[in-house]
């Protein structure tokens, strides 16, 4: 296995997003925020969405916004929850893709039929 570039998301710090998004409702809520786009839910409507309130709603944000995955800002006596952030998203997936075929005998293995080439888009 081939060590990580210097640039790319580390193994712990991937290990450690996609542990966070080993639950079904943290999955749903990110979710929720993707299909919400960029201006965010607030929280009340997240968990109309989600079906997912209260205390249960708030450790899974907090889960979350750890990872950097999502962010929370208060305006007024409302919290928003911001739209998941994209940059994070992507860079996951592509430390996760960015090796992809690199060890593979070439003659056995075409990457363009296996891979994605290029940073996640």
């Amino acid at each position: 296995m081939s060590a990580p570039h210097s640039d790319d998301i580390s193994i712990a710090e991937a290990a450690s997003t996609f542990a966070a998004l080993g639950s079904e409702q943290r999955l749903t809520v990110l979710r929720t925020l993707v299909r919400a786009g960029p201006k965010g839910l607030t929280i009340g409507t997240l968990g109309e969405r989600t079906g997912i309130t209260g205390a249960t709603l708030t450790h899974h944000m907090k889960i979350l916004a750890a990872t950097k995955l999502v962010t929370q800002e208060r305006h007024g006596r409302s919290i928003l929850c911001i739209a998941a952030d994209y940059d994070e998203l992507e860079g996951l997936l592509s430390a996760l893709l960015s090796e992809c075929c690199a060890d593979c005998d070439a003659d056995t293995c075409t990457p363009e039929a296996h891979c994605h080439e290029g940073p996640v888009s």
